[in-house]
């Protein structure tokens, strides 16, 4: 193997881990790809310890810093679970306050092990993908890259009922992040933030615009996820159409709606819907599904590992993801590598990937709206099937061009010289790149 050469990088990822969720998922990617190419020196969380091992961690001739906080973080978590066992990320909100014990004792370990000299020209905080968990790692005079951040998102209007049953209620909890933000200056000295949606830079004081660069805190494993021809065009020799959905089964992904999209289109069309994942409202969406007489039309896998994922996937005809409040979509990007059309509400995440070249989005103004948008489409992709394989030919052109995790940290590299040479030159060279 290559020894890595360029920056020396300190990376802390408080999430890091493959199979672990999302975000351990997002900070995996960064260390091991950026741990094959740069010096790279880890700092994680205890708890990921047991799946960076079993993935064959250290990567390279990386070294992993351990962060343990199990004395707060495990209790507060489990405390957290009783009061919301039906939503995740109320359960996330509270868990995510040992961040802050993570990050002081973070910057105790990067102090210990440079009192012999400083080990790293640049430090960079991938995870959490919060604005609102800035590191302190400035502290010790490094160039610090924050982000990609995801944040600052709204609530949607008209869907108080589903946002109810996710504890949206508790949202607010996360404005309590900016006192500290202001406290411990992470925002403030950092040398370049990286955002991934116009919400998240809108939440960011306007004084620290100039340090922003925008870039999606998810990508691809276009290997993982490849492309596939579409199937036989519904209609075609009784071909039924196939729907798919990957997610986690709660409140805020909008299953139910998508249920109810179906149920409408079932007097007009053969159709089929995979629903792939697993969480707190699976036996209620069993229980819809058989409520609305979907026992044929409808199948739920459970969890999947990633290739069974993308079988799914390059089987369907479209994917839909309903959900009314998603930060991020990186489902939607592994559609797209598979040269799928896309469906989601028109809000957060989706709204910065979906476009009517890639697929559709859908009003973001109540649950029947949602619905209605979905029949209409669905309806409409059944009517012009070419138009919409184009639609997924396009999407994977655009995963290959924007979202490919490999091309992603390849340019965060070139942004590490760049801002160690000249950072306000930097920074003002890539949001030119980028806007032209």
């Amino acid at each position: 193997m290559t020894k890595a050469r360029g920056p020396r990088l300190l990376l802390s990822a408080y999430q890091c881990g493959p199979g672990m969720g999302s975000v351990s998922q997002i900070g995996w990617h960064w260390y091991s790809r950026l741990a094959r190419r740069l010096p790279t020196t880890l700092l994680t969380h205890v708890r990921n310890r047991p799946a960076i091992d079993e993935a064959g961690g250290p990567v390279g001739e990386s070294r992993i810093l351990y962060v343990d906080t199990e004395w707060f973080a495990g209790p507060l978590y489990r405390v957290a679970s009783r009061i919301f066992p039906k939503s995740e990320h109320a359960v996330f909100l509270v868990s995510s306050l040992d961040f802050y014990v993570y990050d002081r004792e973070a910057l105790r370990i990067a102090r210990a092990e440079s009192r012999g000299g400083m080990p790293w020209d640049i430090a960079h905080a991938p995870t959490p993908v919060s604005p609102l968990a800035a590191t302190r790692l400035h502290r010790l005079g490094l160039p610090v890259v924050l982000g990609p951040w995801n944040g600052n998102l709204g609530l949607p209007p008209g869907f108080r009922d589903i946002l109810r049953a996710d504890s949206a209620w508790l949202y607010p909890v996360r404005h309590l992040g900016r006192v500290v933000d202001a406290l411990a200056g992470g925002t403030r000295h950092a040398t370049a933030i990286l955002t991934a949606t116009r919400a998240t830079v809108a939440g960011i004081p306007r004084r620290y615009h100039r340090l922003c660069l925008p870039v999606l805190e998810n990508g691809v494993e276009l290997d993982t996820f490849p492309a596939a021809p579409w199937p036989t065009a519904p209609g075609v020799a009784g071909e039924p159409l196939r729907l798919v959905f990957v997610g986690r089964l709660v409140p805020f992904k909008g299953v139910g709606m998508l249920l109810d999209a179906v149920a409408r289109l079932v007097p007009e069309m053969p159709i089929r819907l995979c629903i792939v994942g697993d969480g707190p409202l699976s036996g209620e969406l069993h229980e819809q599904a058989a409520r609305l007489g979907l026992d044929e039309q409808v199948r739920f896998t459970g969890n999947l590992p990633p290739p069974e994922v993308a079988a799914e996937i390059r089987a369907a005809h479209v994917f839909c993801l309903p959900s009314v409040r998603e930060s991020g979509g990186a489902v939607l990007l592994e559609a797209m590598a598979c040269a799928r059309p896309v469906i989601a509400v028109d809000f957060g995440g989706p709204a910065e990937i979906i476009d009517p070249t890639v697929g559709l989005a859908l009003p973001p103004t109540g649950p029947e709206a949602v619905v209605e948008g979905l029949v209409a489409a669905l309806r409409d992709l059944v009517r012009n099937p070419e138009i919409w394989r184009e639609r997924g030919e396009a999407g994977r052109r655009r995963a290959e061009e924007r979202y490919a995790w490999d091309a992603k940290v390849d340019s965060t590299i070139e942004l590490y010289r760049d801002l160690l040479a000249d950072p306000v030159t930097a920074r003002n060279r890539r949001r030119t790149n980028i806007g032209s």
